[in-house]
């Protein structure tokens, strides 16, 4: 079979043949159909990543969806370049038969892998870590990214009675508009926290209850000022920086909490159970991602190219 394989940390996949998953013990096989490509695939193919410098060669993906051996479509995880073992990128793989998440009838392959973990992030860093309510009012960092654009949509599904998106490019900012922000923000470069923070309290409606954040940075520091009494500031990544300017008077005089999340907190069947919901919601149309495919045969060259949205390796 084909397989995308990092053969040396640091350098795009290649495209090489490699023999068949052989069947194992409580082991099932997929016939991928879509793998995306996600930032911590590159993070972990780099030899960087907090999980240490992965055995070579290896098959990348931490997900993909597929179809079982019984034509069942189902999206599965794997601990590529985190421990040993292959991962998505391939025409076939195996993984444990308890970690596949069934489909609906009808899902879309591509959207469904598209969306992914970054969309259980969303979700769950929303509702469990940030105990949205119905009738709060939410902030959502980065309303271009893949995290973003769920965070808009799931933050409504949720109940949220008004949601403030904060995007840095024109795309970006247009995209959240048709997702369903009710206002969006937009981030500059020379943005100071006090300059951001007042164009975030000018598109709210009196003060937010909940911030999604995965950028930290000046845009978590401004944000946190417009939080009520008591408010929660959820961050889930460090895009706009590993250091945020924050001042002990917002996080004293307002009471707030800031919470950290992370997938790595859920348990197999918290993550599928919150695929199953997701994946209803998208195959019902309720719940997108801006997605582009590649074959497989050009993964090399969509690994290194700057990506405006999320990116999906397909057969071919």
């Amino acid at each position: 079979m084909r397989a995308a394989t990092i053969i040396r940390c640091g350098q795009p996949p290649v495209v090489v043949s490699r023999p068949a998953p052989a069947p194992a013990d409580g082991m099932v096989t997929v016939s991928v159909t879509a793998a995306p490509i996600t930032p911590l695939d590159v993070l972990c193919a780099s030899g960087t990543s907090y999980f240490g410098s992965p055995a070579v060669p290896y098959v990348p993906g931490v997900q993909g969806v597929g179809t079982l051996d019984d034509g069942t479509a189902v999206w599965f995880p794997t601990d590529a370049g985190m421990r040993p073992g292959d991962g998505s990128m391939a025409e076939r793989v195996s993984v444990p038969a308890s970690a596949v998440v069934r489909l609906p009838a009808g899902a879309d392959h591509r959207l469904i892998a598209a969306l992914g973990l970054s969309a259980v992030a969303a979700w769950q860093a929303l509702t469990w870590r940030g105990e949205l309510r119905p009738g709060e009012q939410v902030v959502v960092l980065g309303g271009g990214g893949v995290v973003g654009q769920a965070a808009i949509q799931l933050a409504r599904l949720a109940g949220a009675r008004r949601v403030i998106a904060a995007c840095r490019s024109v795309v970006a900012q247009e995209r959240a508009h048709r997702l369903g922000a009710d206002a969006v923000v937009p981030l500059h470069d020379t943005d100071d926290v006090a300059g951001l923070a007042q164009r975030l309290q000018d598109a709210t409606d009196g003060p937010v209850d909940l911030v999604l954040d995965p950028l930290f940075g000046i845009p978590a520091a401004a944000a946190l000022r417009t939080l009520r009494r008591g408010g929660r500031l959820v961050n889930l990544g460090s895009a706009a920086g590993e250091v945020a300017p924050l001042d002990s008077a917002t996080l004293r005089s307002g009471s707030l909490r800031i919470l950290g999340y992370t997938n790595n907190e859920l348990s197999a069947s918290e993550k599928g159970a919150t695929m199953r919901y997701l994946a209803e919601h998208a195959t019902a149309g309720r719940l997108v991602v801006d997605h582009v495919t590649v074959p497989l045969a050009d993964i090399g060259a969509a690994w290194t190219s700057p990506a405006t949205r999320r990116v999906v390796v397909v057969p071919g």
